[in-house]
């Protein structure tokens, strides 16, 4: 199995088809057989979030405040569902099932939620909350609130056929001083239905390519005309900054030094999407026009 440019063994068989060829960043084992001393080391915790109708937790085996650090021992649960446990530094994760359990719901949690915050803590990748597809083979990307379109955008670009970056989260890197987008998984969700990852898009990407645009998405009444303006200055820092997924204390000045280096390396643009269903394909048309311009 390849997610996010890393390939994953295990004594467990995903019920999912992850088998696309892409490239490989990183390899990380996933156990059941978990060491006692990594169980009882855990002695602190706080809630993390609430997501698909579950209570999430972060553990650690000290105060979880200054970061992570070599050696620190960690544990993230699903309540009632499941437990990864690792050490920072070591490529290994176990798990552990809890009563609501069950393979399905270990290779969602595994994949979509815990996976991206395990390599934002371990340094791996860092996570921008878009949905992204390729057009001319560059990741576009495309960010909004919640419930603002993106999700409806970027499944009406894959039944064109374009590439599926990622559905939600986009992992990202620095290499040569471009911000590279990382492939998530080969699924896609345009729905809200809890714990699924959706359908698999027939085209995945296969490369590290470095980001070429955002487009932020503004809902405008269903009649008025479609706009692509650019953003600049702060009000382009401050949307890129809170793109970015997992963001704590000590985590926050490198992502404002990534924000920073965006400023001028990637061009953000606003684009007023007419919230009417029927005119996608004019908001589609519009963007690949403006994209091409661009680029």
């Amino acid at each position: 199995m390849t997610v996010y440019g890393t390939k994953i063994k295990s004594d467990l068989s995903f019920p999912l088809d992850f088998s696309q060829e892409t490239k490989i960043r990183y390899e990380i084992e996933l156990s059941s057989k978990i060491p006692q001393k990594l169980k009882n080391a855990i002695t602190y915790g706080l809630p993390l979030y609430w997501s698909h109708g579950r209570n999430v937790y972060l553990h650690s085996d000290r105060l979880i405040v200054d970061g992570n650090t070599i050696g620190q021992q960690w544990c993230y649960e699903v309540k009632e569902v499941v437990l990864f446990y690792w050490q920072s530094g070591d490529r290994t994760i176990y798990y552990e099932l809890h009563d609501k359990g069950d393979v399905d719901l270990l290779n969602f949690w595994f994949v979509h939620q815990f996976l991206p915050i395990y390599m934002t803590l371990e340094n791996m990748y860092d996570f921008i909350h878009a949905g992204s597809i390729e057009i001319e083979g560059k990741p576009i990307l495309f960010i909004a609130p919640s419930m603002g379109g993106k999700s409806t955008l970027t499944d009406y670009f894959i039944k064109q056929g374009h590439v599926l970056v990622s559905d939600d989260k986009v992992p990202i890197f620095i290499e040569d001083d471009k911000f590279m987008a990382v492939g998530s998984h080969p699924y896609h969700r345009p729905f809200r239905d809890y714990e699924v990852f959706g359908y698999r898009a027939e085209h995945f990407i296969k490369e590290f390519k470095p980001i070429q645009t955002f487009y932020v998405l503004e809902k405008v009444d269903a009649k008025e005309d479609i706009v692509i303006e650019e953003i600049k200055g702060i009000e382009k820092f401050n949307i890129l900054l809170s793109q970015y997924l997992y963001t704590v204390g000590f985590n926050r000045a490198r992502h404002m030094k990534h924000a920073t280096i965006m400023l001028g390396t990637i061009r953000i643009f606003k684009i007023k999407i007419p919230w009417n269903m029927e005119r996608l394909g004019e908001v589609y048309e519009a963007i690949m026009q403006h994209s091409k311009r661009v680029q």
